[in-house]
């Protein structure tokens, strides 16, 4: 990340200041944006489950939510991890250097006094943050004022979003035009989103097909992409009604097992998906600054400027079209011509800069040389093990041993993933190297045999403690692992269970 933020402060910002590139589209990124976790924001109309969804993942009530049929949260909230649950107000946050919401300024006093962090201790969200968003008004109450532009703030979230999930529920498939201007909104960002259709479970599987068919239809008509669009069929409560269906439950668990393994998957690739998005963000001002110089060198020199100016304005997408064939950029990278032409009214274009080759020449270098050579640096992550493989303590002959015997007393409070001692067993995984935060059998191996148990033991703690069955070892596993050879050493081979407890897994699996 230290070469990343280099790369950027010195051959790509210069770029977007010398060009106002804040002024068109965003402003210059933070070293707190750079280093920021990967983010998840959540949209929907109200009562469509959101904010129920982020209890579900991170099993903790996070500070100032609040559950119910009615439009509850009121407010955009971005929930962390903590030590403690606290709220920090969103005046707070937006000067707070090391949180990734100093641009957040630019909405002024309106929207960051409806904006806040929440923070609450949840292993979920050790590795990423969760954007809670107020729920989308639909019919008449979309003509409230909110007294912030709330298109325009979805649009500066959804460019730091990692994955952008939009929520609907079966009995609300409608999409009213506050939350049909919100998806336009997510131009450009259309490889982030996925779909939730919750509350899957109120109704019976033959309505179940009818309502996926009318919200894909729905879709249709306002997301223009050719790919169909990822859709979860979920349903996340807390506590499950008496009158849900379960003639689909099994086709439901696994779609949000598949879910729930997105999101894990995010930290993962967190670092690729920034190169990504500076790279992006580069072609963007490369682009903006061929459009500004072009425009600049399109104005006279003494009279007829104002005239000038407004002809240049109004036909933009000629110019545009100029643009495109003297400096052979792709139509694909030009911003949207009529925001462009809206923003253009507030400058003056004589005071524009001029076409400075050396500076394009850097961001050309950045673009071509530093980021791949970045790129090519990272692992190629973990190869898929072979089922033998998956085991290092199991041997050909042998099997997991069930017959361990009788020891000492465990209590029922250690077998809760509250009580795993992670500040202990963190440094030693660190310690053994993990790539994309998993360390493989042949890496942990040494360790665990300085144990001094037997490989059947070790063996059965190993399958335990690698609850989904890869192979590897992330670092709360790692922790689990660690927690269940305590147990053996405070009360022998018997308190291990043949199944690890739900409790000890620290997120829904």
């Amino acid at each position: 990340m230290d070469e990343l933020k280099d790369i950027y402060r010195r051959k790509i910002r210069p770029l977007e200041t010398t060009y106002n590139f804040e002024g068109f589209h965003s402003a210059p990124l933070s070293d707190s944006d750079i280093e920021a976790k990967p983010m998840v924001l959540l949209l929907g109309q109200y009562s469509t489950g959101k904010t129920t969804f982020i209890k579900h993942l991170t099993e903790c009530e996070y500070p100032g939510s609040h559950i119910g049929v009615e439009p509850t949260t009121d407010r955009f909230v971005a929930v962390m991890n903590g030590v403690e649950s606290r709220v920090i107000p969103g005046n707070a946050a937006a000067v707070t250097a090391d949180l990734p919401f100093r641009g957040l300024n630019k909405f002024g006093q309106a929207f960051l006094t409806r904006f806040q962090v929440s923070q609450c201790a949840s292993p979920m969200l050790e590795n990423m943050t969760l954007i809670d968003t107020p729920g989308i008004l639909a019919g008449n109450k979309q003509r409230i004022e909110r007294g912030y532009d709330f298109t325009k703030t979805i649009e500066w979230f959804a460019e730091r979003a990692d994955l952008i999930l939009l929520f609907f529920d079966s009995y609300k498939l409608d999409i009213s035009d506050e939350f049909k201007s919100s998806i336009y909104a997510l131009k450009g960002q259309e490889e982030k989103v996925r779909v939730i259709l919750n509350k899957s479970d109120m109704v019976n599987q033959q309505q179940l097909m009818r309502v996926y068919g009318a919200l894909m239809w729905s879709l249709g008509k306002v997301i223009q992409t050719p790919e169909v669009m990822r859709v979860y069929l979920g349903s996340f409560w807390i506590n499950r009604p008496p009158n849900a269906f379960e003639d689909c439950r099994a086709l439901l668990d696994a779609e949000q097992s598949d879910l729930i393994k997105d999101l894990r998957d995010l930290p993962r690739n967190a670092a690729i998906r920034k190169i990504n998005e500076i790279v992006k963000r580069a072609r963007h001002a490369k682009v903006h600054a061929y459009v500004i110089g072009h425009l600049k060198r399109e104005m006279p020199a003494v009279f007829g400027k104002t005239t000038r100016q407004q002809e240049l304005i109004r036909d933009l997408d000629k110019e545009f079209q100029k643009v495109q064939q003297i400096y052979s950029v792709p139509e694909g990278d030009f911003p949207n011509v009529d925001k462009f032409r809206q923003s253009l009214r507030a400058y003056k274009f004589e005071n524009f800069s001029k076409i400075k080759e050396p500076i394009l020449s850097v961001v050309e270098e950045a673009l071509s040389v530093d980021l791949p050579k970045l790129m090519r640096r990272f692992p190629q992550g973990n190869p898929l093990l072979e089922q033998a493989q998956r085991n290092p303590f199991l041997m050909a002959d042998h099997h997991n041993p069930t017959d361990l015997t009788e020891g000492g007393e465990i209590p029922p409070g250690y077998w809760h993933f509250a009580s795993v001692d992670k500040a202990r067993s963190t440094p030693i995984f660190r310690s053994l190297n993990p790539i994309d935060g998993k360390i493989n059998g042949s890496t942990a191996k040494p360790y665990l045999l300085s144990t001094g148990f037997s490989m059947d033991l070790l063996a059965k703690i190993w399958t335990l403690a690698d609850w989904d069955a890869n192979g590897y070892l992330d670092e709360n596993e790692f922790a689990v692992a660690m927690h269940l050879v305590r147990a053996v050493e405070n009360g022998g081979e018997g308190v291990l269970p043949d199944v690890l407890p739900r409790s000890m897994i620290p997120y829904p699996h």
